[in-house]
């Protein structure tokens, strides 16, 4: 069988509160979800929402045109005469998702109306959109709800409209209160009854019960799945799209057209832009769910990868990294020391696994580039030392003018001085830092992703902790603590010249 995925990342997940995308950011997710990750289907807006929606699907629609895609651009319309029908139009779009009310609640309390007028009004919407040349997929809202409380509403409404022009029937969780036995004999039920229908699901997850339910779906014939990038969506969120591709590849043996080497990047991508968070434990795009933190799993990896599963890293684009902390044992250590091609004798070995114990108890974070100093600090080798200090800096800054700093920095015993403006202050120092290396004729690694945590309680001086990833030949993060922000931002930018400084030596 194969499963298709209907991604509503730029319309159900822009429901997620404060998340609004610009229309050049939904053209961009548009060209990734479509020729990066290989998505059968998306849903890129509500229909009569605001200009700046017009403006994005019209630009979506003209991009989809030219490369073939027209037909696999959604939008979301109303039973409302011509209005939805006119914008769909206007804006080039050629598939209407008419949001039609799936249970007798909705209609009756929310319409005011009886299933016979809601039918009628549905019925002229279709002949509107097929006389326009648009294509016409059904919701039933509350289709969930309908099938707990009203299934005779549910059943006469498909049995109108099953012999009408709808290319698909969709079927959400609105409300997110099925379970997976509920999921499976509802769809069981409909499928059973409308063999012929071509039908989606739409799970959401108030309950933490979307993917559970998208497996049962799965069982029960379903074969066409609603989600969103990062599990974006009203309240608790979708389904994620990362989750149906997991499933249906490794529990089922699907076919599936998403290219999951691809999904990483579109899930930092939205992240970027919608400003939420990625969880680090969200499993296959979260930051940690590839770090084994046990040594005991470690050990048994070196062995015979006997706590891996099938969820390999290099199938998404990511790799397997090993945590350092309290719970690490010497196998931990030894492949992160391995990365960076540094070779411990047994003694060695056993006073920096100590020593990192040790900082765990105190709650200290250890990362691979802290090794180098923990390795100088248990050994009292020489073999990696600051190179690079900051021995003076001075900043000025007023309302409505950039940041001026001028710094003093030590490199290798010679003292370099620099001036610089920038949009803010840790700006400035960089600008300072990038012509003292212009002149030494060195390179310096790309700034990736800007991280700043203050703890909560409200203290004015309380430790501002800096966390930079850089990129050069690998991706690496430094941390700066330090009450004053920009100077933890500091101490993060020269521990990461000093560690590019180790690497070379």
């Amino acid at each position: 069988m194969k499963i298709e995925i209907v991604d509503t990342t730029l319309r159900d997940g822009e429901q997620t509160s404060g998340v609004s995308f610009t229309p050049d950011e939904k053209l961009t997710l548009t060209k990734l979800l479509l020729e990066d990750l290989k998505i059968d289907r998306i849903e890129v807006a509500s229909a009569r929402v605001s200009d700046g929606e017009f403006e994005a699907v019209k630009r979506i629609t003209e991009w989809a045109e030219q490369r073939g895609f027209i037909d696999r651009i959604e939008v979301l319309g109303f039973v409302d005469g011509e209005t939805t029908i006119n914008w769909l139009k206007s804006a080039g779009c050629k598939v209407l998702n008419l949001l039609a009310k799936g249970s007798y609640n909705h209609c009756t309390y929310q319409l005011r109306k009886s299933l016979d007028e809601h039918l009628a009004d549905i019925r002229h919407s279709i002949d509107l959109a097929n006389a326009n040349g648009i294509s016409v997929n059904i919701y039933l809202e509350d289709w969930s709800g309908g099938m707990q409380n009203s299934p005779d509403y549910v059943y006469k409404m498909l049995d109108e409209l099953k012999s009408l022009n709808i290319k698909h029937f969709m079927l959400p969780d609105t409300l997110g209160i099925l379970n997976p036995d509920d999921t499976y004999a509802y769809l069981s039920q409909i499928k059973a009854r409308y063999p012929d229908l071509a039908f989606d699901f739409h799970s959401h997850n108030d309950y933490d019960l979307a993917t559970g339910n998208v497996f049962a779906a799965i069982k029960a014939g379903i074969n066409s799945f609603h989600a969103t990038i990062n599990g974006l969506g009203e309240r608790a969120g979708n389904v994620p799209v990362s989750s149906i591709i997991a499933i249906v590849k490794d529990h089922f043996n699907y076919e599936i057209s998403a290219d999951e080497s691809k999904l990483f990047k579109v899930s930092r991508m939205v992240e970027m832009f919608s400003g939420v968070r990625i969880p680090a434990n969200k499993p296959l795009i979260g930051e940690n769910v590839f770090t084994q933190t046990a040594g005991i799993h470690a050990d048994g990896d070196n062995k015979k990868n006997l706590y891996c599963n099938n969820l390999l890293p290099e199938r998404f684009g990511r790799h397997r990294t090993y945590a350092l902390g309290k719970t690490s044992g010497k196998a931990n250590i030894k492949k992160n020391l391995e990365e960076m091609g540094i070779e411990l004798d047994d003694e060695a070995m056993r006073k920096v696994t100590q020593h990192i114990i040790e900082l765990g108890d105190k709650k200290e974070m250890v990362t691979p580039e802290d090794l180098p100093y923990i390795i100088s600090d248990v050994l009292r080798s020489q073999s990696i030392t600051d190179k690079i200090d900051v021995v003076n800096f001075n900043f000025s800054t007023a309302k409505g003018l950039k940041s001026i700093v001028s710094v003093l920095v030590k490199i290798d015993g010679e003292l370099y001085k620099e001036a610089a403006s920038g949009d803010g202050q840790y700006d400035a120092f960089m600008s300072c830092i990038k012509k003292i290396y212009a002149k030494l004729n060195k390179e310096l690694p790309k700034l990736v992703d800007y991280n700043v945590r203050i703890p909560p309680g409200g203290r004015t001086d309380a430790l501002v902790q800096t966390t930079i990833t850089w990129k050069d030949t690998t991706e690496f993060r430094t941390r700066g603590l330090d009450p004053d922000q920009t100077m933890a931002a500091i101490k993060a930018t020269i521990r990461m010249l000093n560690i590019i400084e180790s690497r070379k030596k």
